[in-house]
């Protein structure tokens, strides 16, 4: 239900109002001056204001104003007698929605009130689902607190404002979308198009129409004029994920586009202007494909202006316990049965940490989602996981490379002291973790560390 702020010095006006507007279904808020009103919309969440043009101290123009200065967006309704049509047009110039004349009747003015009202629904639900964006794709909620993914968040931070192009590379699973979309969203151009293509989803020439456009009749089944993604994207950022599959024509018209920042839609011959800001991605090596005479050198140089490359997840494990908690928490509404997941157990924070994640934050979100909806536990239980998962991640004992007259304590130590340097190297030699990660306390590891002096090869490249 919507409320609507009356405000006239005339208290039995504004008691007829919020009469005549409650009785259509809306919430009233009264006040009779400017000031009085100006304190009710600081403390009150209001959808219209409907107010007097003549008032004493504070008149409607001024309210009128402040009111614009809080909420541009916000309707404001003037109400005026005759005498003061040309401050209602005045007032009109300044941003007001309307105004009706006194006396007016009942049924025009919920008439004018219930297009305001609609405009501004309108207007609140576009802010409510540009802010779901943003905050989805601000950088603060890419989930890392390692020192790689710091840097990549200082990146972020320093080239989001430009127009630079950027070319994210990492394995698939990192989080190149993720990376690409935080970039838009705090850039300048956050409120024009965001448009992404899968350059591997599609055969070169349907590629091409897709990300050029046509002209009609340009080929068999053309019927009719249509704009690719660059038209499409213009003012705003066109995301190109997996562009090392490009053909090499499609290599030479986007560098074209990249010199000239014109294109040409398929079938025409009109340079077409676009003005976008281009973020590339690829989980190959573009300078090994460079190399292998894959992709064009120029190319690769136009691409990789500004480069962010995305660590594996098995290169940032002191990333696992916040990525953990942060899709148990966005999973947690799908959870129908059972209490609330408030964890993992002891032995599935182990095997993550053990596991190399060929498939990166994908797969642990993949993982992590589906022990939310199966676990009849508060805690995740490695039961609760994949079988896949937990066959793949138990570490195999390779007995063939064992000698059978080896003595038994010699090779246990001798496991035991790699498994500890293993440990040590992933957790970046932060104790704590690697103790996680081998199941056993912090103090029990600092005797281990003292008994294999491991300190010491440390600083020897261990």
């Amino acid at each position: 239900m919507e409320t609507i702020l009356i405000v006239d010095d005339e208290l039995n006006y504004t008691l007829i109002l919020a009469a005549v507007l409650e009785d259509v279904g809306f919430e009233t808020l009264t006040a009779n001056s400017g000031p009085e009103a100006i304190r009710i919309l600081s403390d009150s969440d209001v959808d219209l204001v409907l107010t007097d043009m003549k008032m004493p101290s504070m008149d409607g123009i001024e309210l009128l104003e402040h009111i614009k200065k809080a909420d541009a967006d916000l309707p404001v309704i003037m109400m005026t007698a005759h005498g003061t049509v040309e401050k209602a047009v005045e007032a009109m110039q300044k941003g007001a929605y309307n105004y009706i004349l006194k006396p007016f009747d009942n049924e025009q003015l919920v008439l004018y009130v219930n297009k305001a009202v609609s405009m501004y629904r309108v207007v609140k639900e576009n802010r409510h689902l540009r802010d779901a964006v943003e905050s989805r794709y601000s950088f603060h909620n890419i989930i890392g607190k390692s020192k790689s993914m710091q840097d990549v968040f200082q990146t972020i931070r320093k080239v989001a404002p430009a127009s630079a192009t950027v070319l994210i590379e990492g394995a698939s699973g990192t989080g190149k979308e993720l990376v690409a979309n935080a970039l838009h969203f705090n850039s300048p151009r956050k409120d024009k198009p965001f448009i992404a293509v899968n350059c591997s989803a599609l055969a070169e020439t349907l590629l091409e129409s897709e990300l050029f456009g046509h002209e009609k009749g340009a080929f068999t089944g053309a019927v009719s004029m249509k704009k690719g993604r660059f038209e499409i994207a213009d003012e705003g950022t066109l995301f190109l994920d997996e562009i090392g599959e490009l053909s090499a024509g499609l290599q030479v018209k986007l560098l074209r586009v990249l010199q000239e920042r014109v294109i040409e839609r398929v079938g025409g011959v009109k340079p077409i202007p676009v003005n976008i800001r281009l973020i590339a991605a690829t989980n190959k090596s573009l300078k090994e494909e460079v190399a292998g005479g894959n992709f064009r050198e120029d190319l690769f140089y136009r691409l990789n202006v500004v480069p962010i490359t995305l660590p594996p997840l098995r290169d940032r494990l002191e990333d696992i316990r916040p990525l953990v908690k942060h899709f148990i928490d966005k999973y947690s509404n799908e959870r129908t049965t059972g209490a609330p997941i408030t964890g993992i157990d002891r032995e599935v924070e182990r095997l993550f940490y053990e596991y190399d994640w060929p498939g990166n934050i994908r797969e642990l979100e993949n993982v992590i989602e589906r022990a939310v909806v199966l676990s009849p536990e508060s805690i995740i239980q490695v039961s609760d996981l994949p079988k896949d998962f937990v066959d793949n991640a138990h570490s195999t004992l390779h007995m063939d490379g064992i000698p059978v007259d080896a003595n038994l304590y010699d090779t246990l130590a001798l496991v035991e002291k790699n498994m500890i340097i293993r440990a040590l190297k992933k957790a970046n030699y932060v104790q704590t973790h690697a103790a996680d990660m081998l199941g056993i306390g912090k103090s029990g590891l600092n005797q281990k560390i003292k008994k294999y002096k491991l300190f010491q090869k440390k600083h020897h490249g261990l």
